[in-house]
């Protein structure tokens, strides 16, 4: 299976479904979503997923019943994350085909090193990038660039006020928040100071500048998916 195509996440909990497709999309891999079976059904097929994540509690079809339907048509590695703990569920799941199973509450971390070892994707894409639109952050080497583009220059202040943000998808954090966080004791860091910043952060980064959000009353907040 081509790990470049899409995970497909299977969750009809929908604040659980945001958080694991925000987090996901931040790891690099392109993601679906299904919210009920009968959709997981037709988009696995329509889609032919490099893996998938399913919740086994579905309305529709259950998640049983997706894993032995995909055993016989899909054959595609599923990884069971759920609440039920119990080993009749584990066992009956891993009969069906599963190849993993995480029980919740869960960290994503640990899903995402799940599904990098289950694509076997080499070394080299284990690093710890975040992507959205046409940008991606190199944590590690603490580098951003855009697609097209190629490097971003950032200031260090700029760069540790982008990071914080992008490390906190969907988070509104205030200005203090993010001056006691991203810059240095010795400088200004008033509201002024972290207003002046994001605009020119936004500035280089292009249209997908546009992801950091004001947050009114707040401050800001990254949001990778896209929106008005």
């Amino acid at each position: 299976m081509d790990p470049r195509s899409p995970i497909l996440v299977v969750e009809d909990d929908p604040p659980i479904a945001a958080g694991l497709v925000r987090g996901l999309k931040l790891a690099g891999f392109q993601v679906s979503l299904a919210t009920d079976g009968r959709q997981a059904l037709e988009l696995a097929e329509k889609e032919r997923p490099a893996l998938v994540v399913l919740d086994l509690n579905l309305p529709g079809l259950d998640g049983f019943e997706l894993l032995e339907a995909w055993r016989h048509r899909l054959r595609v590695p599923v990884i069971v994350l759920t609440a039920r703990q119990e080993l009749e569920a584990r066992l009956r799941s891993f009969g069906l085909g599963a190849v993993d199973y995480l029980a919740k509450p869960f960290w994503l971390e640990e899903l995402i090193v799940r599904i990098r070892a289950r694509l076997r994707l080499p070394d080299e894409e284990a690093r710890r990038v975040l992507r959205w639109a046409d940008v991606s952050i190199d944590l590690d080497a603490r580098t951003v660039s855009r697609e097209g583009a190629g490097p971003v220059a950032f200031t260090r202040n700029e760069l540790d006020m982008l990071l914080y943000l992008a490390e906190r998808p969907g988070r509104a954090l205030t200005r203090e928040q993010i001056a006691d966080q991203a810059l240095p004791p010795n400088e200004e860091r008033d509201a002024r100071t972290v207003d002046s910043h994001v605009a020119r952060i936004r500035k280089k980064l292009g249209p997908a500048g546009a992801h950091l959000r004001t947050a009114w009353g707040i401050g800001y907040r990254f949001d990778p998916e896209p929106g008005p």
